[in-house]
């Protein structure tokens, strides 16, 4: 399992070269307090001084620190591939001398074996990212020691957790180092050392509480207790049943004193060896080192199937992420006669039904435009009252109208014409309304095309701009032209009103049926006075004018018949009574009086045939105004949608600027190349792992 951990560093190199986070690699994370002994406990680790230090915030971002063991011996100390800075008869092939030394990933190969220049240039890449002011930054420094007195080991020093600001630190310090924190150890395949001084009291430790609340069970955390100032710590935690790792850091005089880390180790051993020999094989650097290195490889073991599986999964998204941006354009024309025809025909396929991405959310396309035709206009003509906005006045008044100065014996068919053209008039605005709305689903299905077809053109925006310029002008046009002819189908509704057509004779033969009915039990009531003759010339003249036809059912009785002449009529129109002059200009239009019998059957008949008539014409125009719409608009907007399209497009002197590609295209297309890159890379580093390597 030695070989897991550098895997692991290999898979980080990998993922840091294309500054992404998208791997959740198996690492340590080293959390405490500030000044709780974090930046010893990793010297210690290393053996060198190559941390900063100072009062206040000192790491203020996260060090990524990856130590590799090397041999003297072996020629590959790097542990990586076609590197040129690798060791040869011990010496480097740059003629830099020592078996110690490091690497910046901001600095590429340049080699460090002087850790002081190491711990100046982790200061000065601090400052050039976090700035002078004690801020924090979460982009992490990366390095890396090369060293025969290590362990394999990756670590991640983090920011010690403080409480108040200091100086010109800003003002939500706390909050910003906790999140930052947070954001390394929420890591599924994170461990979590934290640091705590010995001298500190466990139940108030900010580094637990910090650990608890994304590792409730401590499955991923281990505590480490250090120890500053060389007081008999020991005997504290000497009882204490928890598994914990104690160490023993130099304290700050040591510091001031420039005490070697090496003599630091030497004297902790020493120390425990005397003081405590019992606890002296499981406590200490060395015994941290080692058993921090085995934790790491038992917890890659375990994250390895599904950081393979990730691994995987993410090569295959971004593969496809990579052929969505399409490669660099080469023949301009082929190009651009290729995506014009694929988006008419996207366009096309969008309104039949055969589109490759179709919509499940909502209906699109030509499901929404059978919609409108058959629920939305179907439903609106259905909820329109054939006598809406129509009263028994407004028809009476119109038959007084249609008979001029004399009195009608018969209802005038100009009253039923004038009544009903006004009643079919009002099927004019929902049908231009379904023209409307056809319009307005053709103008979305631009759109559609261009998110979930033809994503191609995302990469040239002036084209797919140009494209729905030409589109929205082709159906702009289109829209005057359906509206002209629907208006003409309710016009032709309107020139003509044709009562012989055969549903509307049906209706008046039964109407005229009830009506010849009335008449006989009318004829039945006159008084014995009334001669026959003139009663059966009523009846033949009544036969001449049409029995069964449009006259023979409108034949009125005379006015007042059956009726009591006894009685008053109580009308506006009625003679003055004496003494009282007469104003013409206030005889009123409607009639303010109740309706004798035969005015009632006379408006009844006329509303009848109204209603029937309507009925045929918005039977008619349901039918033909989405013929039209099909016909004028959506049919013709599909056979010329690419011939105008390449009419308008296709031009040489457009291609360069049709062509153009977004800004930031090119770069997306070369992160997605890169990151694609890396996870085959990081593929293949992980499949190289034996499973003798895994025990």
């Amino acid at each position: 399992m030695e070989a897991l951990i550098p895997v692991i560093n290999k898979l980080q190199d990998v993922f840091n070269t294309v500054g992404a986070d998208v791997i959740q690699l198996p690492q340590i994370a080293v959390v405490g307090t500030q000044s709780s002994g974090k930046s010893s406990v990793l010297e210690s680790l290393v053996g060198k001084d190559l941390l900063p230090r100072g009062t206040g915030i000192v790491t203020r971002r996260p060090l990524i620190l990856q130590l590799v063991h090397v041999d003297p011996e072996d020629k590959r100390k790097t542990g990586e591939e076609n590197d040129p800075n690798v060791w040869k008869n011990g010496r480097l092939y740059k003629g830099v001398d020592g078996e110690e030394w490091g690497k910046f990933l901001h600095t590429k190969n340049k080699i460090y074996t002087d850790f002081d220049e190491i711990r100046q240039e982790i200061e000065n890449e601090t400052e050039r990212v976090s700035g002078n002011n004690k801020g924090i930054s979460d982009e992490p420094i990366h390095l890396k020691i090369f060293s025969p007195h290590v362990v394999n080991l990756t670590l991640v020093d983090l920011p010690g957790i403080t409480k108040v600001p200091v100086g010109d630190q800003p003002k939500d310090i706390e909050l910003q180092i906790r999140e930052l924190i947070l954001k390394y150890i929420s890591n599924p395949n994170c461990i979590i050392l934290a640091v705590t001084a010995a001298n500190t009291d466990m139940a108030t430790s900010e580094a637990l509480k910090v650990a608890r609340e994304v590792d409730p069970d401590g499955q991923h955390t281990k505590i480490l207790i250090v120890q500053i100032d060389i007081q008999n710590i020991y005997k504290r935690v000497k009882k204490k049943k928890e598994k914990m790792t104690k160490c023993l850091n130099r304290s700050q005089l040591d510091i001031n004193n420039k005490k070697s880390v090496a003599d630091s180790i030497r004297d902790e051993h020493a120390f425990l060896q005397k003081k405590y020999p019992s606890l002296a094989n499981r406590n200490g650097t060395k015994y941290l080192a080692r058993t921090l290195n085995r934790l790491l490889m038992h917890h890659i073991r375990d994250c390895l199937p599904e950081l393979k599986t990730r691994i995987n999964v993410l090569a295959a998204q971004y593969q496809s992420l990579l052929s969505s941006y399409g490669e660099p354009v080469e023949d301009m024309s082929s190009t651009l006669l290729q995506l014009i025809t694929k988006f008419a025909t996207e366009y096309c396929n969008t309104i039949e039904g055969t589109a490759k991405y179709i919509e499940t959310a909502e209906l699109c396309g030509g499901a929404r435009i059978c919609y409108i035709f058959h629920e939305t206009f179907g439903r609106t003509l259905e909820s329109v009252d054939p006598l809406g906005g129509l009263t028994t006045i407004d028809v009476l008044t119109a038959i007084r109208n249609a008979t001029g100065p004399r009195p009608a014996l018969f209802v005038p068919e100009v009253s039923f014409e004038l009544l009903v053209k006004r009643q079919v008039k009002r099927l004019e605005e929902p049908s231009l309304r379904c023209v409307e709305l056809v319009h307005e689903e053709m103008q979305r299905i631009i759109q559609h095309c261009s998110n979930y077809s033809t994503q191609e053109l995302l990469r040239f925006p002036k084209l797919h701009d140009a494209i729905v310029e030409v589109v929205t002008s082709l159906l702009r046009k289109r829209l005057p032209v359906t509206n002209e002819m629907v208006h003409n189908l309710v016009a032709i509704e309107l020139a003509y009103i044709n009562t012989k057509h055969p549903d509307f004779a049906d209706a008046c033969g039964l109407m005229n049926n009830n009506i010849e009915e009335q008449r006989r039990n009318r004829m039945r009531e006159l008084p014995s006075a009334v001669p026959r003759d003139k009663m059966a010339g009523g009846a033949q003249g009544e036969q001449e004018g049409g029995s069964g036809t449009w006259r023979g059912m409108l034949k009125k009785g005379d006015e007042g018949q059956g009726e009591d002449k006894t009685k008053p009529q109580s009308s506006v129109l009625a003679s003055p009574q004496k003494g009282y002059a007469v104003n013409l200009l206030d005889v009123p239009v409607p009639v303010a009086r109740k309706l004798s019998a035969r005015e009632q059957r006379d408006c009844e008949v006329i509303e009848r045939l109204i209603k029937s008539y309507f009925l045929i014409v918005r039977k008619n125009i349901q039918d033909s105004v989405p013929k039209a719409v099909m016909h004028f608009l959506v049919n013709h907007v599909k056979d010329s949608l690419q011939s105008e399209l390449v009419g308008q497009l296709y031009k040489p002197a457009l291609l360069d600027d049709l062509l153009t590609e977004s800004e930031d295209m090119a770069q997306r297309r070369n992160e997605a190349a890169d990151m694609l890159k890396a996870l085959q890379k990081a593929s293949h580093v992980i499949a190289e792992i034996r499973e003798t390597h895994l025990w």
